[in-house]
């Protein structure tokens, strides 16, 4: 890990992290600006503090909502990548409020102490993304005064979330596995953690969150698809801590991915799906020719299903099943995969059988 190493160097610009986002993350041009900046302020405030000057820089946590397959997890990895500091990804459901049979919320800074190989320095510099946030909406009816029903994998979780969002010094296991009975612990300051929470947020999006406007003057026959960004309001009445929400200023909302984001997302960055089985055909001595043709095929099905960018590779891998059980034994120099390969291969699978997340 290169962290430690690298913790003196020049601080990276917007510009600069937008930049390394797009070589790896197709579309969403909003959401990678708007993480860029909030990484560059995220990196600003630990070199104040490192320099012991007093900053009134608060932390910049980042909330990202959109559908499945758009893109949220792998913001968030290629960003930890840039900045060359250790991630972990956990899921808001695993957890529960403490003293209650599940995982403490210190649970996800033992995964990012086991991530970075135990150096306490380089944890308390990483990035914990934390998915479905969406899931520990509150659900309970009853009083909030503490006399009502216990909510403890809801609003419990995101009141035990607020200390590690905002930044203290809690006591981790030093193994994830003892987790449930404690065994040594060590002590993290959160201060300088980045959380990075994700969400599909579906009942919010399904609701008004995209809208047609007609475009007046010349062109007028077409029409523009105009976002609406979700509220604040809106995720309170969701079920989400107006607290939880004050300590996430960065709300990024991302969109749902096209056919042609979809087709870039196959071809275009240096660790495409495509790049990455004909690497594993050149291995056999076989040229890989996926054509066009057979990649729009993948892409339609792919939104046809509602899975995104995520089931791409689910779909690819089904696709080419049997030629990469048969290459290591094949005659063949040179294979091409065109839109009827594809399609027969695709007859018959379930809507989302095996597929997506």
């Amino acid at each position: 890990m290169e962290s430690s190493a690298r913790r003196d160097s020049p601080i990276l610009t917007p510009r600069e992290i937008y930049e390394r986002l797009d070589r790896f993350v197709i579309g969403q041009e909003a959401a990678k600006r708007a993480v860029a900046i909030a990484a560059h302020n995220h990196l600003k405030r630990i070199q104040a503090r490192r320099m012991r000057r007093t900053s009134l820089i608060k932390k910049s946590n980042i909330l990202l909502i959109g559908p499945t397959g758009s893109g949220k997890t792998h913001i968030a990895r290629n960003l930890a990548e840039i900045l060359s500091v250790p991630f972990t990804t956990v899921d808001a459901t695993e957890y529960t409020e403490a003293g209650y049979y599940g995982k403490d919320v210190e649970v996800m800074v033992a995964d990012l102490l086991f991530k970075s190989n135990h150096s306490i320095e380089d944890t308390q510099r990483g990035i914990i993304f934390i998915d479905e946030v969406d899931k520990i909406a509150r659900r309970s009816q009853g009083a909030r005064n503490g006399a009502g029903s216990r909510d403890i994998g809801g609003e419990g979780v995101q009141q035990a979330l607020l200390k590690l969002l905002e930044g203290r010094e809690v006591f981790v296991p030093m193994n994830v596995t003892q987790s449930f009975n404690r065994g040594d612990t060590v002590s993290i300051d959160t201060r300088d953690i980045l959380f990075i929470c994700a969400g599909t947020f579906s009942d919010l999006q399904d609701h008004g969150h995209l809208s047609e406007a007609r475009v007046m003057g010349f062109g007028s026959a077409e029409t523009q698809r105009l976002r609406r960004r979700i509220t604040t309001k809106q995720l309170v009445d969701f079920g989400m801590l107006s607290e939880f929400l004050g300590r996430l200023p960065v709300v990024v909302q991302l969109d749902l991915l096209g056919e042609p984001e979809l087709l870039r997302v196959l071809t275009e960055p240096p660790d495409s799906i495509v790049r990455e089985y004909g690497e594993l055909l050149g291995l056999d001595g076989i040229e890989l020719e996926l054509t066009e043709d057979a990649l729009r095929e993948v892409v339609r099905f792919s939104v046809d299903k509602g899975l995104g960018a995520r089931g791409l590779r689910s779909i690819i891998e089904h696709v080419m099943a049997d030629v990469m059980f048969e290459a290591p034994e094949s005659r063949l120099r040179r294979i091409t995969v065109d839109q009827d390969f594809v399609r027969s291969r695709l007859v018959g699978l379930e809507a989302g059988a095996g597929l997506g997340a």
